[in-house]
């Protein structure tokens, strides 16, 4: 019987060539740094999604700036190679103009998923194949599990952590060539510890909140800057026509919505139901 390595390929670790997608933040960083204790031959490539000056002067996001920067200390503290690929224009075109116009739609996109989806697993897998790498790896949390039919995707050990929904569209052939070594962690302190033990600089780095490429949450400015008038004011209306109140563009409100909405004192909670972005 063929033996397999803790990546589930028949290969010794050192003949095994590893892609890690890397961040910049703790969770990719220690996949890497994992890897390549292990003994694999990893290439880290970092995407730079959006643009550079901009993204220097943010917090919290990833795929540009002093996150490139951080990917690549952390490569060269580890010994391994590591590349930055410019993808602007395809992030520009396959998740943020869809995000934009989304939204102008009256729908609430959640532009990671496409980002996983157009981008990382399809652009970025397809350079890791072009460097003949056997897997690609992330700092996902889900776990990849064997099942009777091929590979399976399943939720992380750490439900509180669980990065699946944003996943949900990976496809089998996707999943055959890829590894998420974090979905088995109990928890991120587990995670911490380990950038800790390889003496990442990264290891106390907070976790991204925001959309990486929309500055301090503020998505309605970047909608605007992108589709000018998107944000122009218009009327709230109930079920039965009755005019309740205006509001400053459909692009700030969801449906389900509550708070917010500027009309107060009315007694009974009000839900927005509908978004009609043609006649706003």
């Amino acid at each position: 019987m063929t033996t397999l390595n803790s990546l589930g390929l028949p290969k010794a670790p050192a003949d095994t060539r590893v892609v890690v997608a890397m961040s910049g933040g703790v969770d990719s960083s220690v996949v890497a740094a994992l890897l390549k204790d292990q003994g694999y031959d990893v290439v880290g490539i970092t995407l730079q999604l959006y643009d550079h000056g901009a993204a220097l002067a943010k917090k919290g996001a990833c795929c540009a700036g002093q996150d490139i920067h951080d990917a690549r200390r952390v490569a060269e503290a580890m010994g391994f190679a590591h590349y930055v690929l410019d993808y602007e224009n395809a992030f520009r075109e396959a998740v943020i103009d869809e995000f934009a116009d989304a939204y102008l739609a009256g729908a609430t996109p959640v532009p990671c998923i496409r980002c996983n989806e157009r981008v990382k697993f399809k652009d970025l897998m397809a350079t890791a194949r072009e460097l003949e790498a056997d897997c690609m790896a992330t700092g996902h949390y889900i776990q990849r599990k064997l099942g009777p039919l091929g590979p399976e995707l399943h939720s992380a050990a750490d439900a509180s952590r669980d990065q699946s929904y944003f996943l949900f569209s990976t496809t089998p052939e996707q999943l055959a060539f890829l590894r998420f070594p974090l979905g088995h962690l109990a928890s991120k302190a587990e995670t911490r510890a380990l950038a800790a033990r390889y003496g990442l600089s990264v290891a106390d780095k907070p976790d991204s909140q925001d959309i990486c490429f929309v500055p301090n949450g503020n998505y309605a400015a970047v909608i605007e800057k992108l589709r000018p008038g998107a944000a122009d004011p218009g009327e709230i209306v109930d079920l039965q026509g009755n005019l309740r109140g205006t509001h400053q563009g459909v692009i700030h409100y969801t449906v389900g919505q509550r708070r917010g909405l500027g009309l107060g004192g009315l007694g009974d909670p009000l839900y927005v139901v509908k978004l009609d972005p043609a006649t706003r």
